[in-house]
């Protein structure tokens, strides 16, 4: 352009300004609003919700019980103030201090846990009206969606890392303590910590579609969270019932793969069958490829189809007659199984400081591998070196049968034939116990001195 007069001159600073508006404008949109905007509105959508958990944990080692203080997050669900978090972070809790996002400290209740899929529903002790998180649908996600993951990693409370989610649906196997049976996960590469556990997953519409979970040690940006999906009822039932119930026959699913290639064949491969257990009382066999139940087909070809066919069982009414529909060679039987109700994964524990043990409850799975007829007795976590029980010969891994002739038949009952003998002083009292495959009897003398470490000599020679 050549320019001539002042007229023109005048003209082309004036459209120069106007272009440079423009153009300020819209590197303000594609810098700022187009790509961080959304982003940030989804974070201050939930970001109100946010809490800061530390619970006080029980922790049982060496035949002690000792309190150490935990990290970890939750978000808040309901105006009067119930939050969810973890199971691993709120579970085998003596206290628990929420920290707001307005930076006040209230106390908090567990209503209830369900370590079968790692969730824990808190109750906040305030009157006060909150702000809560919308939530969205886990089954609406898909692979390459960006999300945030919001918590407090490492103790460095109202984080915000951004990703992407890499699977929807992941298949983790057990480990453990830890495994979640009923659980697809959401993997994605926004940063999970220590800490984070408990907070939400959002996707950018500032909704909640996950609780993170898990990391992969030895991994970057490689974390998990438990499907919203998966959450809600769970959370729904602790509310309710304190509790999630739960149906159970006592069998372990295995995918089609482990048993032919042939794409063609459906079902579920039973691999094992738990002895006294409703299905076997039922004539369930190991082997058996499981079809159907009540008429409803079950197909899990790969890993990742497990979680849906164990939740089908778990969904079944307590206590009701269902038909499984199995095939056992070339035959297709009908077998009717009455189920029983799901026990915890874990047993609550105790500490028995007189004596210096600690012990847990006799799960089912204990009962299992300990070969007994029945639940019960108590499992010995614990024996401090130097302590009563173990000079008498207590060792980790007993099952205390009976105390002086009665039965323990649980944590509750040994509890109180416990306190009986403290009460009474009573001096001798006799164990029965098993380990492993044997029995034996150990007796505790209640009033032993512990005893007393050597004077140094320091005369002696080396």
């Amino acid at each position: 352009m050549h320019l001539t007069d002042g007229v023109s001159l005048r003209r082309f600073w004036a459209a120069s300004a106007v272009c440079a508006s423009l153009l300020l404008t819209a590197g303000c949109a594609t810098m700022g609003g187009g790509q961080d905007g959304p982003v940030i509105r989804a974070k201050d959508r939930v970001a109100p919700a946010l809490v800061h958990i530390r619970p006080v944990k029980e922790v049982f080692s060496g035949g002690k019980k000792t309190e150490m203080l935990a990290v970890g997050s939750g978000f808040i669900i309901s105006a009067d103030g119930y939050v969810v978090t973890n199971e691993h972070v709120a579970g085998e809790s003596s206290s628990v201090q929420c920290v707001l996002s307005d930076h006040r400290e209230v106390a908090a209740k567990v209503v209830g846990v369900d370590p079968d899929t790692d969730i824990a529903v808190l109750k906040l002790d305030t009157t006060d009206k909150l702000p809560w998180v919308k939530m969205g649908r886990s089954a609406d996600l898909q692979a390459g969606q960006t999300v945030l993951a919001l918590g407090s990693p490492h103790g460095l409370a109202r984080s915000v890392s951004k990703g992407i989610v890499s699977v929807t649906n992941r298949y983790l196997g057990g480990d453990g303590l830890m495994e979640s049976p009923y659980n697809d996960w959401i993997q994605t590469d926004a940063a999970i910590n220590p800490g984070n556990s408990g907070g939400p997953l959002v996707n950018i519409k500032g909704e909640v579609v996950g609780v993170n979970a898990r990391i992969l040690n030895g991994a970057e940006n490689v974390g998990f969270a438990i499907p919203v999906d998966t959450v809600r009822g769970v959370v729904e039932a602790i509310i309710r019932d304190g509790r999630v119930h739960r149906s159970w026959i006592g069998v372990t699913f295995q995918e089609m793969l482990a048993k032919t290639d042939d794409p063609s064949q459906h079902g579920v491969v039973i691999s094992d069958v738990e002895r006294l257990s409703p299905a076997a009382e039922a004539g369930v066999k190991p082997g058996d490829v499981l079809v159907a139940i009540n008429g409803r087909e079950m197909n899990a070809r790969f890993e990742e189809d497990l979680p849906a066919v164990r939740k089908a069982v778990a969904d079944l009414p307590v206590g009701s007659t269902a038909v499984f529909a199995v095939h056992r060679g070339e035959e297709k039987v009908d077998i009717p199984v009455k189920t029983e109700e799901k026990t915890a994964q874990k047993g609550s524990q105790a500490e028995f400081g007189e004596w210096g043990f600690t012990a847990t409850e006799v799960t089912p799975e204990i009962a299992r591998r300990a070969q007994l007829p029945e639940r019960t007795g108590i499992l010995v976590s614990g024996a401090s070196p130097g302590g009563i029980a173990a000079r008498a010969g207590l060792q980790e891994g007993d099952i205390v049968l009976m105390v002086d002739g009665q039965k323990a038949t649980d944590l509750d009952a040994f509890k109180a034939l416990y306190k009986e003998r403290k009460e009474s002083q009573k001096k001798l009292i006799m164990l029965f116990v098993q380990r492993g495959a044997l029995t034996r009897f150990v007796l505790i003398n209640a009033t032993a001195e512990a005893p007393q470490p050597e004077e140094e000599n320091a005369g002696h020679a080396e």
